[in-house]
């Protein structure tokens, strides 16, 4: 693209124009200059999260990571929550929990995934986040094209609100994404070896079978695909959809 269509462009597309081929690291390296401490990368500790984390931990490993710890989640994701963020370096992880106040009037009995997965999603995910991200300008999600869908033409930087999203691997598949791992030995989260290629709540992720999409078990029987965190909310706005955060 010629120098003159560039400086045509939003930051943002401007941006993606930049990183669009660049390695993982690149872009995350091109985030921190961009938006130093206002800027926070968004992790659920899951399935792929470990490749992300590591590449961020050599970058700048007292990033904040914002974890969303819904009060649904496997025991399993907590403790490789701990075990990963201590091995990787990483000082800045934040646990973010549903408001007192919110699941007392949307969900007092822990009940709301049976009757409203969407409504339980928005007061234990998509509510706690957007508080922690009011401070910075920009942030950083694990979501990658090979998921299928609407990630297909997921950018690597994108404008998200008044916010900059920076996907670093959205060019990898899943054969990167295990090198990666190995070369640098990273730990697996413990569901994954149990048929969970992609992990939420308890209640609403169940292991798929061979051959099925990566999602599939995520509100298995369900038309939901997405917990709310990457759709845009306001009125007339593209949606931002995909993947795991």
């Amino acid at each position: 693209m010629a120098y003159d269509q560039l400086e045509r462009l939003s930051p943002a597309a401007r941006l993606d124009a930049e990183l669009r081929h660049a390695h993982p690291a690149t872009v995350l390296e091109a985030a921190v200059e961009t938006f130093g401490d206002k800027l926070a990368l968004v992790s659920s500790f899951g399935a792929e999260s470990a490749v992300l984390l590591h590449l961020a931990a050599q970058v700048k490993p007292d990033i904040p990571v914002l974890f969303l710890d819904t009060g649904m989640l496997f025991g399993q994701t907590l403790d490789y929550r701990k075990q990963l963020a201590a091995r990787l370096g990483l000082t800045g992880v934040r646990d973010l929990r549903p408001a007192y106040q919110d699941l007392a009037v949307a969900d007092p009995q822990a009940k709301l995934w049976q009757t409203d997965t969407d409504a339980c999603c928005h007061v234990r995910k998509v509510l706690p986040l957007d508080r922690a991200l009011e401070e910075f300008d920009a942030w950083i999600t694990g979501r990658k094209r090979f998921h299928g869908g609407d990630r297909l033409s997921l950018p690597v930087v994108e404008q998200a609100g008044e916010q900059v999203k920076f996907n670093p691997l959205a060019n990898w598949g899943k054969a990167e994404l295990d090198d990666y791992a190995a070369r640098h030995e990273l730990p697996a989260h413990p569901l994954v070896a149990q048929g969970f290629p992609s992990i939420g709540c308890w209640p609403c992720t169940q292991p798929v079978e061979e051959g099925e999409d990566v999602r599939a078990g995520r509100w298995k029987g369900s038309e939901k695909t997405e917990c709310g965190i990457h759709l845009a909310r306001a009125p007339g706005a593209a949606t931002n959809v995909g993947g795991d955060i």
